[in-house]
């Protein structure tokens, strides 16, 4: 079975990869790297739509379905689960949307080999001079894949228990993040810089810049344990939760982090009081966050070389408050759900490539002018 899933990682990961070798673009490893990156937001995407679906126990073993490579194999398995428990968590379709989930993140694994192979070569070619290829980010990032392996191994043996998958979903932005960031590092040698110029205004941003990520990125671990406790509907009014700007809340069992799954810490079961916290302190810390990287945004519209990323900020800033708002209203049906998820997803993507550009700038324009010079 681990020889087949092997497999069937590396045939999804040989479309990408022939797409990759077989163009015409000179520079194949950054090309690579994009297409990872690209494929990586859609994997995010997918994982949450295998979430928001119920489908995160399609196959309640790992890392394949009833000891089977695929859910074709363990039909029989499956079709006796769906007929003992027709609304439980494994029937066929939940089976294939968590092992099409499984074979995606085999193929982005195979992927990310890839590119730490051909950063060692390359950088051991060069005589380890050619920082380009430097190979430890891509090291760390194949670690780093097979972290989240284990925590998606631990979603489902420990029966979606909040904190486990909570912190699987904040290892897939970290490795959206650190692919982001290893494309940056590519784009000091394909001219994609900031003037020199602009060396004073970037400084002053490095700091806000990079307090909007951190806020940002307690947001989203707040939303997933919105997500991951089904709190969504515990406040079905906005702006107001049950009638009040305060409701009755309970906060102490609300973030007991180490629990079942709608239970206390002592395995009573969890009290609307709790999901209610959950959910308003997600909403309510949203202001902060919308605040703070609206404001960094339009620091940045006003810096050539920034300006494009904060447009983008603001748009799906306003779409993300859009879909949170909309899903309340709408009792969060799946496709603003899922939507939700992928402006975290995007917002994610979009503060990394501004604090990587930021931090890179003067690197590059030192390099400009003194190409300048000579």
């Amino acid at each position: 079975m681990v020889i087949q899933l092997a497999m069937t990682g590396i045939l999804v990961a040989l479309l990408p990869l022939s797409i990759v070798w077989g163009s015409n673009d000179s520079d194949k490893y950054r090309k690579l790297i994009l297409l990872t990156l690209f494929l990586t937001f859609d994997l995010i995407l997918f994982g949450a739509f295998t979430r928001l679906s119920d489908s995160g126990l399609g196959c309640p073993d790992w890392p394949g379905c009833y000891g089977h490579a695929s859910p074709w194999q363990a039909h029989a398995d499956i079709s006796a689960a769906q007929l003992a428990l027709p609304s439980g968590p494994v029937t066929v379709m939940k089976a294939w949307i968590e092992m099409t989930h499984r074979y995606f993140a085999m193929g982005i694994g195979v992927l990310i080999i890839a590119l730490m192979v051909i950063a060692w070569r390359r950088w051991l070619q060069s005589g380890r001079v050619e920082k380009r290829f430097s190979p430890f980010l891509p090291t760390f990032l194949f670690v780093l894949v097979c972290v989240q392996g284990a925590f998606g191994a631990w979603t489902v043996t420990q029966k979606l228990q909040p904190l486990i998958v909570t912190i699987h979903l904040l290892l897939g932005l970290s490795l959206l993040a650190l692919l982001a960031c290893l494309l940056a590092q590519q784009n000091r040698y394909v001219a994609d810089a900031l003037p020199v110029s602009n060396s004073a205004a970037v400084s002053a941003l490095k700091i806000p810049a990079a307090c909007a990520f951190l806020v940002l990125i307690a947001q989203v671990a707040l939303g997933a344990w919105v997500s991951t406790n089904y709190a969504t509907l515990a406040c079905t009014d906005f702006p107001l939760c049950h009638g009040n700007w305060i409701p009755s809340m309970d906060f102490a069992n609300a973030y007991t982090l180490w629990r079942e799954l709608g239970k206390t810490g002592s395995g009573e079961y969890l009290p609307f009081a709790a999901l209610t916290a959950i959910h308003w302190v997600h909403r309510t810390f949203a202001v902060v966050v919308i605040a703070l990287i609206a404001w960094v945004a339009y620091r940045a519209r006003r810096i050539d070389g920034l300006n494009r990323i904060a447009r983008f900020l603001f748009v799906v800033l306003a779409v993300q408050f859009g879909t949170g708002v909309l899903s309340i209203f709408f009792m969060s049906p799946l496709l603003l759900a899922a939507a939700h998820n992928g402006g975290a997803a995007l917002l994610t993507l979009l503060l990394t490539m501004l604090n990587c550009k930021i931090r890179m700038a003067p690197l590059v324009g030192i390099s400009q002018t003194s190409r300048t010079s000579q």
